[in-house]
């Protein structure tokens, strides 16, 4: 579990802000068809990140866009590490995803783990015109061949740390941090 009190701050709210609206306007540029995309948060903070882009990319280009979540604890490939109780969240797609551009997004890109899982579980809802990635944060430590295709920011993580994104409806903020992680006793 993270250390708060030793949190670097790598993006501010405005900063964070600044980098959506950025990931937002990519997204308009390389799709000619914005209504076609579905924005699917992964949950936790990707929920949230997905909500605010689709915020922005309609006030940028004008284009109401469909938002849905993920919960991808069944498909994870740790699953039997997780616990005799996992937590199981739901998976909410408000419309049928087949033919559609479908961009995954979530907080942070490390080991690829979480994408794979989500794309496993993508699969059983149909089969999208195109899937791709939007993360707000590369650390890097990639296990698998998977790379976001929408990229907020890239920051170096040594051992012992981690990134942690903060959104208001769960942390009560909007930011970015390096924190050093607390080491098992």
């Amino acid at each position: 579990m993270p250390v708060a009190s030793e949190a670097e701050v790598l993006l501010d709210e405005e900063q964070t802000d600044a980098t959506l609206k950025d990931l937002a306007r990519q997204l308009l540029e390389r799709e000619p068809d914005p209504a076609e995309l579905l924005l699917v948060g992964i949950r936790r903070r990707g929920v949230e990140l997905a909500e605010r882009l689709a915020t922005e990319v309609e006030a940028q280009g004008g284009v109401a866009i469909p938002t849905g979540s993920l919960d991808i604890t069944l498909y994870r490939d740790d699953f039997a590490q997780i616990g005799p109780k996992p937590v199981i969240g739901s998976t909410e797609l408000p419309v049928e995803i087949t033919g559609l551009h479908v961009v995954i997004v979530d907080d942070v890109l490390h080991t690829g783990r979480t994408t794979r899982a989500a794309l496993n579980e993508l699969s059983d809802f149909g089969r999208p015109r195109k899937i791709e990635l939007c993360t707000l944060v590369d650390r890097g430590g990639r296990e698998l061949p998977i790379q976001p295709d929408y990229l907020g920011c890239r920051f170096e993580v040594a051992p012992g740390e981690e990134i942690a994104v903060s959104v208001p409806s769960i942390d009560g903020e909007l930011s970015v941090r390096r924190v050093p992680v607390e080491r098992k006793k």
